[in-house]
């Protein structure tokens, strides 16, 4: 029978120090990138297996993270985990995934299973950016909040920057020459829409303008979205661009009034929020709309959870800019 390969091995061919070879394939230390990838490509070569077992013995740790989810549909928290194994891959961590499906119990069921599974630290997400209360206090392994945030301000959370996308939304209708802009948005009680209404309302304030009708609050939906059209024509506004708080709305309202014999974006121009693909490809014209970026959100939020297992938190709340994607419905 063939013996594993050691790591002394993969050290060897690569050049490099026995030390230097576990930092680059634990994804540790400050290396040169072509130091990592030598050794990369040295164990690749002999067919190197990490042994998680000899690894644990080693330094203490499971190299294992749970993240618990309160978003059983997935939307928000399949692209923040997709971020988050982005970064933790590069350490070898593997992440266990429990969905709480916004029930305290089974999140506190959970919470227990990751603690006896010894993992080394935990990310919380869920489907709402608002600030929640602490999933634990004095827990034993740190804890990342991320897209949604912790209420406690001692702890770390990793969150888009709603208002700036707002910001980034109007710039860009005002860009293309539009000036007298509505906003329709979704639930006014729900911290998303009111964060997002508020840096619509800013941003025109900074150029002089004001909305052209009064913030118009619903439901994040398409049936809203198209409920919000007619109630638009019917106030007689001249509007010529609309700025809507999710793609879902957007959509509606852009079926609504293209039936009305508005033209998109002749007559109205408009911008989504979310960049939903399902939604933006499914709007005719294509939907220009904010990016959250959820997938850099889980990023940021697995790498500060790797710097807080290493002894180094960053405490507080952290906002991620957001980013435009333009599209059909606003071509000039």
């Amino acid at each position: 029978m063939d013996r594993a390969v050691t790591i002394s091995q993969v050290a060897a061919l690569a050049g490099v120090s026995t030390g230097t070879a576990s930092k680059a394939l634990n994804g540790r230390g400050a290396l040169r990138p072509e130091t990592r990838l030598r050794v990369q490509q040295a164990a690749e070569r002999l067919g190197f297996v990490a042994n998680a077992a000899a690894r644990s013995l080693q330094t203490g740790r499971t190299y294992t993270v749970g993240m618990i989810t309160t978003d059983s549909i997935g939307r928000f928290s399949i692209p923040v985990l997709l971020g988050a194994e982005d970064a933790l891959g590069a350490g070898q961590m593997s992440i266990f995934l429990c969905d709480a499906r916004d029930d305290p119990i089974r999140e506190q069921y959970y919470l227990r299973k990751l603690l006896s599974r010894k993992v080394d630290g935990i990310i919380v997400t869920g489907r709402r950016t608002r600030a929640r209360a602490p999933i634990g206090v004095g827990l034993p392994v740190p804890v990342v909040y991320a897209f949604i945030s912790s209420s406690d301000p001692g702890d770390s959370s990793v969150v888009p920057d709603e208002a700036d996308g707002s910001r980034r939304a109007v710039a860009h209708l005002l860009a293309i020459g539009r000036r007298r802009i509505a906003h329709v948005t979704g639930p006014e009680h729900h911290h998303s829409a009111t964060i997002r209404a508020q840096g619509a309302v800013d941003a025109l304030a900074a150029e002089g303008l004001r909305l052209a009708v009064p913030t118009l609050y619903g439901e994040w939906s398409e049936a809203w979205g198209r409920q919000a059209a007619g109630i638009l024509l019917s106030t007689g506004a001249d509007v010529d661009a609309v700025f809507c708080g999710s793609d879902q709305i957007a959509r509606g309202l852009t079926e609504a009034l293209t039936k009305a014999g508005k033209a998109i974006p002749r007559d109205v121009a408009l911008v989504g929020f979310d960049n939903w693909d399902v939604m933006v490809d499914g709007c005719q014209p294509a939907l220009t709309s904010v990016d959250m970026d959820l997938e850099g959100i889980g990023r940021t939020a697995a790498e500060q959870l790797l710097a807080a297992i290493d002894g180094s938190p960053a405490q507080g709340r952290h906002a991620r800019p957001c980013r435009l994607v333009p599209r059909a419905s606003t071509a000039v």
